[in-house]
């Protein structure tokens, strides 16, 4: 009998057969969950009494065969109530609060949309595995929507109320200041501090030509809102605003010291760079009591990454770390940098740092 077979532990090799089946489990109920947002079921079910089948599906404009199977297998992972005596379903309100709409930036079943998006490209992510190199943008064309919806509920919520606060810049914004937003997006950032800011001047810059068409109608009725196309790392503004802001988009750059360098040139002497970026240590051990982690890692692997890595970048990934982020602000020549966070918005750091 060798060291290995008597070294065995069979709790341990239990314990992990019960944690992969309960992966299994939940990674099959996250996609049912999904699916619960973008039907509207769990809004639906919201407050209400018991109900059947038939009646949940009826509220809610669905099939009922469809809905039936959807309850089924939400009520054996405990997501929903089951009574066997009446057939009916409920959604507990102690549940509710983290599964609809109202629930705002704690609504889970929004990132839960993430693990279908990114199945779709893990058949081209095993070849990156073995070949090496990455995934572009195009390879994602749901992205975009996906991270729309995420930061309208994080915008929404809390850029005017609790953001700006943190910047100490609310009369300067009220006066009228040069405000950009690297990364932009589907550009809501501008367009609600723009609206909240009359005076100030807003512009927001992104690679996606979709974005930036999306971005420019949403925000036709502004004229103090403006949206280019343009590379992060290739901006070439010369100390033409007072405010630039990044949300999540550091990280996903090919060249993020390039597309720092370039927020630090844009950006007037005196002027307030915010960072907002994952909330994650550089150093693993550091992360790995973090709930989130598995999730994040994930993400980064099957879309941060891969997609800087697909552009020949430097694959930093979505846990880059505060200290790593600290470093590259500092070697781009920003300072007093300091770092706070947002009820809001648990997930990520905020960066606010000078330009001397």
């Amino acid at each position: 009998m060798t060291d290995t077979e008597t070294s065995f532990d069979k709790e341990r090799a239990r314990a992990f057969t019960s944690r992969a089946l309960g992966i299994l489990n939940d990674g099959a109920l996250s996609l049912m969950m999904s699916i619960g947002h973008k039907t509207g079921l769990f809004d639906s079910m919201d407050g209400q009494d018991p109900a059947t089948s038939a009646e949940i599906a009826t509220n809610s404009g669905l099939d009922e065969r469809y809905v039936r199977e959807w309850l089924s297998a939400l009520a054996c992972g405990g997501i929903v109530d089951y009574d066997p005596s009446n057939e009916t379903f409920c959604l507990p309100q102690e549940h509710s609060g983290l599964l609809t709409r109202r629930a705002g930036p704690l609504n889970l079943t929004v990132p839960m949309q993430q693990i279908s998006l990114l199945a779709e490209v893990e058949d081209d992510l095993v070849e990156v595995f073995k070949e090496g190199g990455g995934l572009s943008y195009e390879k994602f064309p749901r992205f975009q929507a996906l991270m729309s919806e995420s930061s309208e509920r994080r915008f929404r919520g809390g850029l005017v109320n609790q953001v700006v606060p943190l910047l100490d810049m609310t009369e300067a914004l009220t006066a009228g200041i040069d405000v950009a937003d690297v990364g932009c997006g589907s550009g809501l950032a501008s367009y609600l501090l723009g609206k909240e800011f009359p005076n100030s001047r807003f512009v927001g810059f992104d690679m996606s030509t979709d974005g930036i068409t999306h971005a420019s109608e949403m925000a036709a009725d502004l004229d103090n809102v403006s949206y280019e196309v343009a590379d992060a790392a290739a901006l070439n503004q010369s100390e033409r605003f007072d405010l630039v802001t990044t949300f999540d988009a550091i990280h996903d750059q090919a060249r993020p010291k390039d597309a720092l360098a370039g927020i630090f040139a844009m950006l007037r002497s005196g002027g307030t760079y915010l960072c907002v970026e994952p909330k994650a240590s550089s150093v693993l051990e550091e992360n790995m009591s973090d709930p989130m982690a598995p999730f994040m890692y994930t993400i980064s692997t099957m879309h941060c990454m891969t997609v800087s890595l697909a552009y020949g970048g430097d694959g930093l990934g979505t846990a880059w770390g505060h200290q790593l982020a600290t470093e590259y602000l500092t070697e781009a020549g920003f300072t007093d940098i300091r770092i706070e966070g947002i009820r809001d918005d648990r997930g990520n750091n905020y960066f606010i740092s000078t330009k001397p």
